[in-house]
């Protein structure tokens, strides 16, 4: 562990990423983080679901991985080549179900892991969250791992504040559907604002904890579809677009560099200043709230309803899925 502050050079990778093509995203995954990594990156970070995009689409179960893959594979790889820390969420079975995993392979050869706490919306039609707390050694210090919603739940916080020194995140947030007619007329001011939360997700999370974060996003567009109730299995077509930035942000929430979104895949660098210790949180007696920032009454109905789908959608689905498709091997194949 790293006993004296000093500068870190760090990078973020923005992806554009197939649906359960896990070669193909593999493959971009390490073409953008080896470019990072020439470029004198100490530390990569990968978006949320690097091996694939996670809509509502049966493929996804394609990148439903086992503990021993070829994308952790590759982060160790990396990692070990270039004496560095490189990082990524993908989902991953083990003991009967699936979490959305987020791996961080050290430059020793040890791959530190968190799972996602609470799956956000229809998420949960493929995996379950953890109960680890996302807080783990690095040869750069005490980092808290951390994805997407995780950003901006108070007991993200709670469980990281005076303990971290810089934080690894990474996002995959969608917006409205583009393909229902009325929702820009009817919800234009909540698609703006969803856009501004996910935007701010990272620069408010640094504040909260007074460290730097590295934040990884996805881009593009993508179909999917929206489950009407629990059972559904067919649900309306949904498509539509991520939203967000590639980000690295000092402790203080300026932020050091960014690609926005219609940039398309890339990578951002900076250096950032990593404490000599975890700083103190500024208060100790943390708010009594779920939610850092204030949702709409759009977001949190789409919440509680996409929850309560997803979850029957994952119980009814998973068994049979797991069985009938193959997660170990994944061939290498050339991005598109």
């Amino acid at each position: 562990m790293n006993s004296d502050g000093r500068d870190l050079s760090v990078a973020a990778i923005q992806m554009e990423a197939s649906v359960g093509d896990v070669a193909r995203n593999i493959n971009q995954a390490e073409r953008l983080a080896r470019e990072a990594l020439e470029e004198g990156a100490d530390v990569v970070g990968l978006p949320e679901f690097f091996t694939s995009r996670v809509v509502l689409d049966d493929a996804v179960w394609e990148a439903v991985l086992p503990t021993d893959n070829k994308a952790v594979a590759m982060l160790e790889s990396l990692a070990q080549e270039y004496d560095a820390t490189v990082g990524g969420s993908m989902l991953m079975h083990r003991d009967g179900d699936v979490y959305n995993t987020y791996c961080l392979a050290g430059p020793d050869g040890t791959v530190r892991t968190h799972d996602k706490d609470i799956p956000t919306m229809w998420e949960n039609a493929f995996y379950i969250g953890g109960d680890d707390d996302g807080v783990v050694e690095t040869a750069h210090g005490t980092t808290g791992l951390a994805v997407c919603w995780e950003l901006i739940r108070q007991q993200t916080v709670d469980r990281m504040a005076g303990r971290v020194q810089y934080a690894i995140t990474g996002n995959h947030w969608w917006t409205l559907p583009n393909n229902w007619p009325g929702v820009d007329r009817l919800l234009g001011s909540v698609r703006q604002y969803n856009r501004y939360l996910s935007e701010q997700a990272p620069v408010e999370f640094a504040r909260e904890l007074g460290v730097p974060v590295i934040h990884a996003s996805h881009c593009g567009e993508f179909d999917g579809r929206f489950l009407l109730y629990p059972g559904d299995e067919h649900g309306l077509p949904y498509r539509s677009s991520f939203v967000g930035a590639t980000q690295i942000v000092s402790a203080d929430g300026t932020v050091l560099a960014r690609r926005d979104l219609d940039k398309g895949p890339g990578v951002v660098s900076a250096n950032i200043e990593i404490p000599a210790h975890p700083p103190t949180p500024a208060t100790h007696d943390p708010p009594d709230q779920f939610w850092i920032p204030e949702l709409t009454a759009s977001h949190r109905l789409y919440w509680s309803h996409q929850n309560v789908c997803g979850s029957a959608y994952y119980r009814n689905n998973k068994t049979e899925s797991l069985s009938t498709r193959s997660h170990v091997a994944v061939e290498s194949s050339p991005e598109q």
